[in-house]
């Protein structure tokens, strides 16, 4: 069965996982794949589960998703990253609010996600259910951003879906370390715009509370080691942005 819905995924070097991706939005009637200039076999596989290839140097996420939302053939959007894929009940989930052609009765529909990190898949941490809106009818559908990280708002009625998207965000705690490296400067570097301060006294204070919160509050101690490495590296993170914060601080004096 096929529902009158776009598949959308942007990607970059993201060979590992876009053919399980792909395959798991095949019921929908156009599959639409942007790629930011990969350089391993991204695009072919694409092509292969019978995507449209699109290519767009990197431009940010809104500009991104505001490029591709230009070529989208359809009402209806189901958007994944390049590392995830949607577990069989929500396929089956999502397959019964449209079917028969149905209108589903809501403007978006919100998915729990269930991410892979370290040994195993997070239940707590703050990491699950992680509810996203990624299915969505795009005419009432915004979308806002945050530094590297973005989301979809809808202004119409919302309903959220049975099931989980799987994902699978590092492949080590290499990859981890190299993509913390990234984002904590696009973050410090969108503070620092923002008039925003840093400080050593304030780096370790919001990373200890960074620590403390996924840990304990969010009991990702349940997590077992998976939830420790996680709160560790939370912590690396927070004090990495609010330092860099303070050193774009002190060039601008300098």
């Amino acid at each position: 069965m096929k529902i009158e819905a776009t598949g959308l995924v942007l990607t970059l070097n993201g060979e590992k996982w876009l053919q399980e991706c792909l395959q798991s939005l095949d019921f929908c009637s156009h599959l639409l794949v942007v790629d930011s200039k990969s350089r391993d076999g991204t695009r072919e596989i694409a092509r292969k589960c019978g995507a449209q290839v699109l290519v767009n140097p990197w431009p940010g996420p809104r500009a991104q998703f505001e490029f591709a939302f230009e070529h989208v053939p359809t009402n209806w959007v189901i958007s994944l990253d390049q590392d995830e894929m949607l577990s069989d009940e929500l396929r089956r989930d999502i397959l019964s609010r449209f079917a028969n052609g149905n209108k589903p009765g809501f403007c978006g529909f919100f998915c729990s996600r269930r991410s892979f990190y370290f040994d195993r898949f997070l239940k707590h941490c703050g990491w699950y259910p992680d509810l996203l809106l990624r299915v969505f009818y795009l005419p009432d559908t915004d979308i806002h951003t945050s530094g590297p990280h973005y989301g979809f708002h809808s202004r119409g009625k919302t309903a959220r879906l049975s099931g989980d998207i799987i994902h699978y965000p590092y492949e080590n705690l290499r990859e981890h370390v190299h993509k913390m490296n990234y984002y904590t400067q696009v973050a410090a570097e969108e503070m620092h715009a923002r008039g925003k301060r840093g400080g050593l006294l304030k780096a370790f204070l919001h990373a200890k509370a960074r620590f403390i919160k996924i840990l304990f509050l969010r009991r990702g101690f349940m997590d077992g080691r998976a939830g420790w490495v996680l709160a560790f590296n939370a912590f690396f993170y927070t004090f990495q942005k609010y330092i860099r914060l303070t050193e774009l601080n002190s060039g601008k004096k300098n």
